[in-house]
């Protein structure tokens, strides 16, 4: 029996009918603008950025780790120790040359009386050195040697008859150890004084009085490479000589121990017959002839040579 529809279903069929319209349409032609959900598509493409990022947190934690690249240094060396070498004796600096120019010398000089020339001073004076001269005033080179004034060089060129003996050589001798002063001495007259107070000086040094002689004759050098005769100057020996003095002009010496080198002598070769040796370490220089029975043209610039000589090792010495 066929019942007419009720109001209800009247209304609900067109309803049912719009939303199986797009029900259909939905299904049959899917929007272009989003792309469908694939589930395994978007499981492997996350795998693969989980992988990635492993991949690089692990280079970045190998980079970290590695040590930052240093340039390659040099295999250190042992040290090396020079065994100690005994040096030749040092050549004056600029510093000790201006220092033996400041120098301050004392001098005995006792020719003035003779009026022969004073030939040391005279070299002094050429190269510019402050000295004190006494002249033959004996007592007043004991008060200057008394006195508390320091000299680097003290000169006795006793080669006049006038002598510096006796208590003259103590005082010396302390100048000499005490203060490490240089001396050059002229002295003709060993023969009656080298047994007394000289005799700590020349003990020291190295050399012993052997005999005396009467008239000057040539000199040679025994050793010509020795800086005595070489600087500042060229000296050659004295070979020539004009004989000032008859008599008692000299002594003969020979060494004895000592640091003593003797430089000079009355034979052609090292003897017995030495007139001039060098000692204290250079700081010393006994000469035992006289001087004004060979030419002043040679003997000056021999002088000279004595003074630089031993200021040089004297400042050596204390410094």
């Amino acid at each position: 029996m066929l019942t007419k529809p009720g109001r209800r279903g009247i209304i609900l069929f067109p309803l049912f009918v719009v939303l199986f319209v797009l029900a259909c349409n939905i299904g049959a032609s899917p929007p272009t603008s989003i792309p469908a959900f694939d589930p395994t598509k978007a499981a492997l493409e996350l795998q693969a950025t989980s992988m990635a990022l492993q991949l690089t947190q692990s280079a970045m934690n190998a980079q970290a780790a590695q040590p930052t690249s240093l340039p390659p240094q040099p295999t250190p060396q042992p040290a090396t120790v020079e065994p100690a070498v005994a040096e030749p004796q040092a050549t004056p600096t600029a510093d000790v040359e201006a220092l033996i120019k400041s120098a301050n010398v004392l001098v005995y000089e006792n020719t003035d009386e003779y009026g022969i020339g004073m030939w040391v001073q005279d070299t002094l004076e050429m190269m510019g050195i402050k000295y004190t001269q006494t002249g033959s005033y004996s007592g007043h080179f004991m008060e200057y040697l008394n006195s508390g004034t320091k000299y680097d060089l003290i000169i006795v060129d006793a080669e006049a008859k006038d002598r510096i003996s006796g208590e003259f050589w103590d005082v010396i001798n302390t100048r000499l150890t005490r203060d490490k002063a240089a001396l050059i001495a002229e002295v003709w007259y060993l023969d009656s004084e080298s047994n007394g107070p000289i005799s700590r000086i020349l003990g020291k040094c190295g050399i012993r009085y052997r005999k005396d002689y009467s008239l000057a004759d040539s000199i040679y050098w025994w050793d010509s490479s020795h800086p005595v005769f070489n600087e500042p100057n060229t000296v050659l020996p004295l070979l020539h000589y004009s004989r000032y003095w008859e008599n008692q002009t000299g002594d003969q010496i020979r060494l004895s121990g000592g640091d003593a080198v003797m430089l000079a002598g009355l034979s052609s070769k090292p003897s017995d017959e030495g007139v001039l040796a060098s000692c204290y370490e250079g700081r010393v220089i006994i000469q035992t002839f006289s001087d004004h029975d060979y030419n002043q043209e040679d003997i000056i610039p021999l002088w000279e040579n004595y003074i630089h000589y031993t200021l040089k090792n004297h400042f050596l010495a204390i410094q």
